[in-house]
């Protein structure tokens, strides 16, 4: 009995607006539902799966994975595995994805004014504040790290020369923050929640919070020294 063929599988092709428009073609890559803040989580560097899904709360296993496969697919991340002695595989962004960074920024800066208060169903992680808190340090002179401390957790930043912009070559300066205490921040500071917030929305500079206590600072170096308004 001759064997029956089957029949030739077509690749899924995925949902477009079909529009020759620059802002539709974006959206054709970024606009599904979650697709953004998986890129907010790369922009503080690889990420394992587990990390991934634990700090995207509300996310399924079979769209976080669907998203990031569809991410690889279209050149804004891709994954590797560690080194020796880790067997892990990790998720990053390529330069392409991380050019979303002022993408993010920008939405970030829009949306802090409607954060007035934490609804009692949010979830909440420090390294959130990140980008708000960057865009209310983009005139600082002196680059370096800073850890940044909340109650919330501890997340550090990339300040200064390319930090917040997307220059050529700027894979070279690596993730714009970090997850956790800095191994030798340059500056520390300390704060709440609502101060960064208050920063992120331009309803008081940094150097006003620093002068009536909100925000703490620790160091003797150069970064240190301007954030004291020195």
């Amino acid at each position: 009995m001759p064997r029956q063929q089957q029949p030739a599988v077509r690749p899924v092709r995925r949902r477009s607006y079909d529009q020759f428009c620059a802002t539709a073609r974006a959206l054709d890559s970024v606009g599904d539902r979650w697709t953004l803040l998986i890129v907010r989580e790369l922009l503080g560097g690889p990420r394992r799966y587990t990390d991934l899904h634990a700090d995207l709360p509300g996310v399924s296993t079979d769209v976080l994975a669907s998203r990031l496969k569809d991410m690889e697919q279209t050149g804004l991340a891709l994954r590797r595995k560690l080194p020796p002695p880790s067997a892990a595989s990790v998720y990053e962004l390529t330069v392409r994805g991380r050019a979303l960074r002022p993408v993010l920024a920008a939405l970030a800066a829009w949306g802090a004014p409607v954060l007035a208060e934490r609804r009692p169903t949010d979830a909440v992680r420090a390294h959130w504040f990140a980008l708000p808190l960057l865009g209310a340090l983009t005139g600082l002179t002196q680059g370096g790290v800073l850890e940044v401390r909340l109650d919330e957790g501890e997340f550090h930043l990339h300040v200064g020369r390319g930090a917040g912009t997307v220059l050529p070559g700027a894979e070279a300066y690596g993730p714009v923050y970090g997850y956790g205490p800095a191994d030798r921040p340059d500056a520390r500071i300390v704060l709440d929640a609502e101060v960064c917030l208050e920063l992120a929305r331009g309803g008081a500079g940094l150097a006003e919070a620093v002068k009536d206590g909100r925000v703490e600072v620790f160091g003797e170096g150069p970064l240190a020294a301007e954030l004291r308004g020195a």
